[in-house]
């Protein structure tokens, strides 16, 4: 058999690796999730972001609860191979289940984590 793009990338023990999603326009780090083999296929594949959600034990495609799907531009790999970067436009303008626009809204001020971001939509709204 032979190597594939797959085959490049430096798997943890689990068979997954990192992968943050940046919005390709912004910069803005939008959220860090998990894939495997199988969800890097089928983000390539579809041009939609899929990933492994660890606590499902199943392939997540990012979207499908709350129609936030992220669009993949580029897929980029890092300089040990150990980490994937996702470049995309996140549709809806929320990346986080919280309803904000990215996963990072808390900022250590002092010896404490303040937050903020702002909620651009309850999350009962998006997901019932």
């Amino acid at each position: 058999m032979s190597a594939t793009w797959l085959d490049e990338i430096q798997w943890n023990p689990d068979g997954l690796v990192p992968v943050i999603a940046q919005d390709a326009d912004s910069g803005t780090v939008l959220m860090l999730a998990w894939a495997n083999r199988e969800s890097l296929e089928a983000t390539r594949a579809g041009g939609r972001a899929v990933y492994w959600s660890r606590s499902r034990g199943r392939l997540w495609r990012k979207g499908e609860s709350s129609g936030h799907e992220q669009v993949v531009r580029e897929i980029r790999l890092d300089c040990d191979g150990d980490t994937v970067l996702l470049r995309v436009e996140q549709k809806g303008g929320i990346a986080c289940h919280t309803g904000r626009r990215d996963c990072f809204f808390r900022r250590m001020d002092g010896d404490r984590w303040n937050t903020v971001e702002p909620v651009l939509k309850d999350p009962r709204e998006i997901y019932g």
